[in-house]
C-alpha cells in the first residue's frame, strides 16, 4: 500500500480545478486529475505540479456517464493504490442563459445530470472504497470536500438550473455529511464566490464593475489558488471536529452589508 495520501479532483485540467490539484500537490498529495475533453490543459496541470517536485496523474473520464465513473475509481485504486480525497468539482454551466419561463427540459438535464447527479453516485462510489481502506486500516481517515457556489442561494433567473444543482449540493453535502460521520470520512462544502477562470472571462466587465462598487467586502476577483487553499486546510486535517461545515471563498459576498 502507497504511504502517499491520493486526493482525486474531477475536472482538474483548468480553472478552479486546477488550483485544488497544484495545492494538494504542493501538499504531498499524489493527485488524480480528472479531465473530461480538455487533455492539453491536464498536461499542463500534470507539468506544473511536477515541475514543482509533486506527483500526479490523468484519468479522462466524462462523470455524467455511470459507466466513466466506475472507470475513473478502478483507475484511481489500480495505478494509485489508495484514495484519501474526492474533490467533487466537476461542473458544467447553461448552454445560454435562459429567463425561467423560456428554459428547456435538455438544458435543465444537461446541468443537473452533471453537476448534481453525478457528483452524488461518485460520491457513494468512492465513499464506500473509504470505508473498507478505513476499516482495513490502510488509511486514518478520508475527507470529501464538494466544491459548489455562491449561486446555491443568490438566485440568477436566466441559469435557474445552475443554481438548483448547487443548492443541490448543498444538501448533498449534509446528507453525506450526516451518514459519513460514523465511518471516519468528513464532508465539506466549498463555496467560491467570482473566481477568475476562462468560466467567468466573459463577464469580465460587468463583475469588475460590480466589486469597485462593494459586491463583496473584499473588493477583489476571487482566484483558483484561494479555493486550492481552502481545500489544502482541510487536507491537513484542520478541521476534525467540524462535518458539514460551509467554507465561504467569497470575498465576504455572503454578510449581509449595507
Amino acid at each position: 500500500m502507497p504511504t502517499q495520501p491520493v486526493a482525486l479532483v474531477t475536472g482538474g485540467s483548468r480553472g478552479i480545478g486546477r488550483g485544488i490539484c497544484i495545492a494538494l500537490a504542493a501538499e504531498g498529495y499524489n493527485v488524480l486529475i480528472n479531465y473530461n475533453s480538455n487533455i492539453a490543459a491536464a498536461e499542463d496541470t500534470l507539468r506544473t505540479i511536477e515541475a514543482a517536485g509533486g506527483s500526479g496523474d490523468l484519468c479522462q473520464a466524462d462523470i455524467y456517464h455511470a459507466e466513466h465513473r466506475e472507470l475513473l475509481l478502478d483507475y484511481c485504486m489500480e495505478n494509485m493504490g489508495r484514495l484519501d480525497m474526492l474533490v467533487n468539482n466537476a461542473g458544467i454551466a447553461p448552454p445560454t442563459r435562459d429567463d425561467l419561463l423560456d428554459m428547456d427540459e435538455q438544458s435543465w438535464d444537461a446541468v443537473l445530470d452533471t453537476n448534481l447527479k453525478a457528483p452524488f453516485f461518485l460520491t457513494q462510489a468512492a465513499a464506500k472504497i473509504m470505508i473498507r481502506q478505513i476499516r482495513d486500516k490502510t488509511i486514518p481517515r478520508a475527507d470529501i470536500v464538494n466544491i459548489s457556489s455562491i449561486s446555491a442561494y443568490a438566485a440568477s433567473v436566466n441559469r435557474g438550473q445552475y443554481c438548483i444543482s448547487k443548492a443541490g449540493i448543498s444538501m448533498m453535502t449534509t446528507l453525506y455529511a450526516a451518514r459519513l460521520a460514523e465511518e471516519g470520512i468528513n464532508v465539506y462544502e466549498i463555496r467560491p464566490g467570482v473566481i477568475e477562470t476562462d468560466m467567468t472571462a466573459g463577464v469580465r466587465a460587468k463583475y469588475d464593475k460590480l466589486i469597485r462598487e462593494g459586491f463583496s467586502p473584499i473588493r477583489r476577483w476571487g482566484t483558483p489558488e484561494d479555493v486550492g487553499k481552502a481545500v489544502v486546510a482541510i487536507a491537513r486535517g484542520l478541521l476534525p471536529f467540524s462535518t458539514g461545515e460551509i467554507i465561504n471563498v467569497d470575498g465576504g459576498y455572503h454578510l449581509r452589508h449595507f
